[in-house]
């Protein structure tokens, strides 16, 4: 009887210990990573470094391209009147030419890419930390990203953390 008993207490304490469970709230919140890594005034150095950059490198592949451009102006020119070991040497100057653009120009995009990467990454590790912060101050159960593509749904009910997240990173608007 007292193993009776003893089982029933135990079943009681698990169903309230369920319902308990049950009772309690689930705080779903969002943020859009994308949108609050745009409000922080230093990823607007880092466009402007970027930009710059660029405009480094449309500069240097301007002055490549020109030179082409005189090359095959003149080779197209003076052709008929060169001797064909000439011709074949323009050729192969030309050829050579437009490679060093094509590789110019992957380099180029190469180093813009890790560069950004590389200013940026600070900045998307500041967020997540800001996230982190907010999640754990205000007791959300979960806090998603609208900038990750695997959300398909938010809950109009779902608390958008966007505020408390700019307010944690010092961003006033």
């Amino acid at each position: 009887m007292t193993k009776k008993i003893l089982i029933m207490f135990a079943a009681c304490l698990l169903l309230s210990g369920t319902a308990a469970y049950a009772q309690q709230t689930i705080h779903v919140a969002y943020v859009n990573s994308e949108t609050l890594l745009n409000t922080i005034p230093e990823k607007e150095q880092a466009t402007e470094l970027l930009l710059t950059l660029s405009d480094n490198y449309r500069k240097e592949l301007e002055l490549m391209q020109n030179e082409y451009n005189k090359k095959y102006s003149d080779y197209i020119t003076y052709q008929s009147s060169l001797a064909e070991n000439i011709k074949l040497r323009r050729m192969q100057e030309l050829t050579e030419l437009e490679n060093r653009i094509q590789q110019f120009m992957e380099l180029a995009q190469q180093d813009i890419e890790n560069q950004e990467k590389e200013m940026l990454q600070p900045l998307r590790q500041k967020i997540r930390e800001a996230i982190h912060a907010v999640g754990v101050e205000n007791r959300f159960t979960v806090i998603y990203d609208l900038a990750d593509s695997g959300i398909a749904f938010v809950s109009p009910e779902a608390t958008d953390a966007n505020p408390l997240v700019k307010e944690k990173l010092g961003i006033k608007e």
